[in-house]
């Protein structure tokens, strides 16, 4: 039925005042449609143990069980596990490394900026990545690194350059976190990524087709983590579900081309 006559019939006839709350009352009918046609519907979400200002449990689940983060980034690192091979470089300590590459690796190098840090075999920053050799690693592990680091384009080009030709960079960064009080004090936490820019940044330095990225996460994995929950506390199909708009967990494998 073409209601078009009638509106311009009305709009002569009406008061504006009339035709105003006609046309607020059509809106609102609308949105009460979009509302309750959700599950649950509008105001009639429960929020239990998740009405709360404060996380669950503070410290990214420490404590409490494992890293739902780091459920992730352990099946990446483990469906690339050939990759960790010859001499190796991680972050901070070379437990990816050695639980990982096992005897393919044949020496294992720990980089950090803290010149106090007992792991390390390098101090350096990556950022500058003065004193890191070039064309000398197999693989890099550069699992939750990037995201500390201000000047990423900077470290992701040293990461490039101390790389052979033919080797390659295992990454994850975080999409979605809390802030990480403890790198906030002695190095920053500065940046959060999705997929797009962690490739874009990566092209700067690697050849596209060199280069894959994949996120994983959703809304209940996010809020979980968010609040300091574990893995033992989902189950995996609830952690397996794969949504594009919550990048909790960002995973990134590049390959530095033979010469």
């Amino acid at each position: 039925m073409n209601l078009r006559p009638l509106k311009r019939i009305a709009k002569r006839i009406l008061p504006a005042p009339l035709r105003g709350w006609i046309h607020h009352a059509r809106q609102s009918v609308r949105r009460s449609r979009v509302r309750y046609s959700e599950d649950p519907p509008f105001q009639c979400v429960h929020f239990g143990d998740l009405r709360r200002t404060t996380p669950i449990h503070a410290g990214f689940s420490i404590g409490r069980g494992t890293y739902i983060d780091r459920y992730y980034i352990e099946r990446y690192l483990e469906q690339h596990s050939d990759c960790i091979r010859g001499r190796v470089l991680e972050m901070a300590d070379n437990g990816y490394t050695t639980r990982m590459g096992g005897s393919r690796v044949t020496r294992s190098d720990v980089l950090d900026v803290r010149p106090n840090h007992p792991p390390a075999t390098i101090i350096a920053d990556l950022a500058t990545g003065d004193g890191i050799p070039s064309d000398t690693f197999d693989c890099v592990v550069l699992t939750q690194t990037l995201n500390f680091i201000y000047d990423v384009r900077g470290a992701i080009r040293t990461v490039h350059r101390i790389l052979k030709p033919g080797g390659t960079v295992l990454a994850s960064v975080s999409g979605i976190a809390q802030i990480a009080p403890d790198e906030m004090k002695y190095c920053g936490d500065y940046w959060r990524f999705t997929s797009l820019s962690l490739m874009r940044l990566f092209q700067e330095a690697f050849p596209a087709d060199c280069i894959t990225v994949e996120s994983h996460g959703n809304v209940l994995a996010a809020v979980a983590f968010l609040h300091g929950l574990a893995v033992e506390e989902l189950s995996a199909e609830e952690l397996d579900r794969r949504d594009p708009n919550f990048e909790l967990t960002v995973l990134l494998k590049a390959v530095k081309p033979l010469q």
